[in-house]
């Protein structure tokens, strides 16, 4: 299992258990652009669903591209688009973990985004929903790139997941993506971006973070 070498990434995985479920939960994780392949990528989901997992709860810093967002805010992820150029499920392909060929109409489980928000509205906030944008990396994207992904449909954007919900979705489990909204993306920042304002945003909305996570578990 590759280790995460990223800052903020323990590169840990944690089993125990929580609302009555069990849990294994990954501590941070790898990506494309630390030179990972797209196998190496979604090992972990992978090894959490042969552990037993039926649902992913998927999480991310992103960017903000849509007007309706701030940083500060978590979004609910109601679909994606891969702009990786590769995919988690190229090469061979294991009927064991699931057919050749994925549907991906409903990458993200409508019910449990709408569980999530139904235990934000408990917790006093909105949470909000949205296309996310998966990019290699590890460059922020050019305010050309973002004006791109909102022409596209993105309201966020980020350097993962993407392939991790493919590598979920082939093996059928039921997936739940959160963003939180570290910062606003390129050109409609008033500043340059950088890997510590992320950093201090999720810092700053964690607890909100945890006790939504924790909701979900409990509402599941």
């Amino acid at each position: 299992m590759p280790l995460a070498s990223v800052s903020g990434h323990a590169g840990n995985l944690v089993t125990g258990t929580r609302a009555g479920k069990r849990i294994a939960a990954m501590q941070g994780r790898s990506h494309l652009y630390e030179g990972n392949s797209p196998g190496e990528v979604a090992f972990g989901v992978r090894l959490m669903a042969a552990l037993g997992a039926q649902t992913l709860i998927v999480t991310n810093a992103a960017g903000g591209i849509s007007p309706g967002l701030e940083a500060g805010d978590l979004m609910a992820i109601t679909d994606q688009l891969n702009l990786t150029g590769t995919s988690s499920l190229i090469g061979a392909n294991d009927e064991r973990r699931g057919s050749r060929f994925l549907d991906m109409t409903a990458a993200f489980d409508p019910q449990l985004v709408n569980t999530a928000s139904g235990v934000a509205v408990e917790l006093g906030f909105e949470l909000k929903r949205g296309v996310y944008a998966g990019l290699l990396g590890p460059a922020y994207e050019t305010p050309a790139e973002v004006r791109m992904l909102h022409t596209l449909g993105a309201d966020a954007v980020g350097m993962s997941t993407v392939l991790e919900v493919l590598a979920a979705r082939h093996m059928g489990l039921r997936v739940l993506g959160i963003s939180c909204i570290s910062n606003l993306a390129a050109g409609i920042s008033e500043g340059p971006l950088s890997h510590e304002e992320v950093q201090e945003t999720a810092g700053r909305v964690r607890s909100r973070f945890e006790s939504l996570l924790s909701g979900v578990l409990e509402a599941m």
